[in-house]
C-alpha cells in the first residue's frame, strides 16, 4: 500500500525552501521489528518492489533472498517520478541525486529509521545510495549498488544529452526516448541473438523493430514526459564527494556487469580500486551477461548467488539488530 511523508520547508542545494511529499511502501515485517533493508528504484521503476507486479519480485518476498519473512523492505519513490501521483511543479523537483538522497534521509528520520541492515540500488537507484552513505555514513550496515556509479561519466553525459533532444521532440517523444535508451540498456549480443533478422509476418516489421515499439508505447502508457525529463535530467547529477565516503565503516559491495554499456564494468572497477585505497570493507563481484545493464532485472540466478553471503543473517545477528533499532 502507498504511504506518504509530507517534508515541510525542504531547503536543497539551491537553498530555495520546497514541500516535498514523499511516497513509500513497505513490505514483510512491519517497521521497528526487523532489520530495515531500503530498496532505490532505478530510471523507470518506482516503490512496487514485491508482491504480484513486484518489479523485483523474484528477489524479493517470502523465503528469497531478501526476505519478508525475516525483513522489513522499504522502498521509496523518487519525487517527481510520477508514480500514482500527479507530475510534480518544476519548482517544486529536487535538481540533483543528492537532493534525492537528502530527502529519503529525511524520509527514514520521519520514520524513525536511524539504521538499516542495507541499502540495495541498480542503476540511479544505486547512485543515490552513493550519495545517502556520504551524507550519512552511518546510515547502514551493508551497501550494495549494482551497475551503477558515483559520478556520472562523460560517455553517460553523452547519451542524456541524446535523450534530452529526443524528449524535445513534437512528435512521439517518449516513445523516441524510449528506444534510444533501450538500445543503451542492453547490448549488441542480446539483440542480435535474439532477433536473428526475423520478420514478424503480421506486421512486416523486423521483430527487434516490434520490439522497440512495444517498449516505446508501453512507457507511453505508464510515465508522463515531463516525469522522464526529469528522471533523465537527474542521471546527469550522479557527483559524489568521495572524501565524505572515507568518514564510512559501512560493508560495501559493488556489483557491476560485463556487459553494460550504460555503467560499463570498467567505471565500477576503477572505483573499487580507488575507494579499497581508503575503505576496509569493499568488495567487487561481477555478472556474467549478455544482456547489458538490463542484467539487474534479469540475471536472478547470479544475483542470489553474490546477495547470498553479503545478506546471509543468523538469529543471533537478528536480534543484536532489533535491539539495537529499538534503543533509539
Amino acid at each position: 500500500m502507498l504511504q506518504h511523508i509530507h517534508i515541510h520547508d525542504f531547503k536543497g542545494q539551491n537553498q530555495s525552501q520546497r514541500n516535498i511529499q514523499l511516497s513509500y511502501e513497505v513490505f514483510g515485517k512491519e517497521l521497528h521489528t526487523a532489520p530495515v533493508v531500503l530498496i532505490n528504484h532505478a530510471l523507470t521503476g518506482n516503490s512496487n518492489v514485491a508482491g504480484t507486479n513486484g518489479w523485483w519480485k523474484t528477489l524479493v518476498g517470502p523465503g528469497k533472498i531478501i526476505d519478508t519473512d525475516k525483513l522489513t523492505v522499504l522502498c521509496f519513490n523518487i519525487p517527481g517520478n510520477g508514480y500514482q501521483s500527479p507530475t510534480v511543479h518544476p519548482n517544486q523537483q529536487l535538481t540533483s541525486v543528492a537532493e534525492v538522497a537528502q530527502i529519503f534521509l529525511q524520509g527514514l528520520e520521519k520514520l524513525s529509521v536511524h539504521q538499516l541492515y542495507a541499502i540495495i540500488g541498480g542503476s540511479i537507484g544505486g547512485a543515490i545510495g552513493w550519495e545517502m552513505i556520504a551524507q550519512n555514513p552511518e546510515i547502514c550496515q551493508k551497501f550494495i549498488p549494482i551497475a551503477t556509479h558515483f559520478q556520472t561519466s562523460d560517455w553517460l553525459h553523452a547519451h542524456c544529452l541524446v535523450q534530452k533532444f529526443l524528449l524535445q521532440s513534437t512528435d512521439q517523444a517518449l516513445e523516441k526516448a524510449r528506444m534510444h535508451a533501450m538500445l543503451c540498456y542492453r547490448s549488441p549480443e542480446s539483440i542480435n541473438a535474439r532477433f536473428q533478422n526475423i520478420v514478424n509476418e503480421t506486421t512486416q516489421n523486423l521483430e527487434s523493430i516490434d520490439w522497440l515499439n512495444y517498449h516505446g508505447n508501453a512507457l507511453k502508457n505508464r510515465f508522463t514526459l515531463e516525469s522522464y525529463q526529469f528522471m533523465n535530467h537527474l542521471l546527469t547529477t550522479i557527483d559524489v564527494n568521495i572524501n565524505q565516503l572515507k568518514h564510512t565503516n559501512t560493508e560495501i559491495h559493488l556489483i557491476a556487469v560485463d556487459s553494460d554499456l550504460f555503467f560499463p564494468k570498467t567505471e565500477i572497477e576503477s572505483s573499487f580500486h580507488l575507494l579499497k585505497k581508503f575503505l576496509k570493507n569493499i568488495c567487487y563481484h561481477e555478472i556474467h551477461s549478455p544482456y547489458g545493464h538490463d542484467a539487474f532485472l534479469i540475471e536472478y540466478e547470479q544475483l542470489n548467488q553474490i546477495l547470498n553471503p553479503i545478506l546471509y543473517y543468523h538469529e543471533q545477528q537478528y536480534h543484536y539488530h532489533l535491539q539495537e533499532q529499538s534503543a533509539y
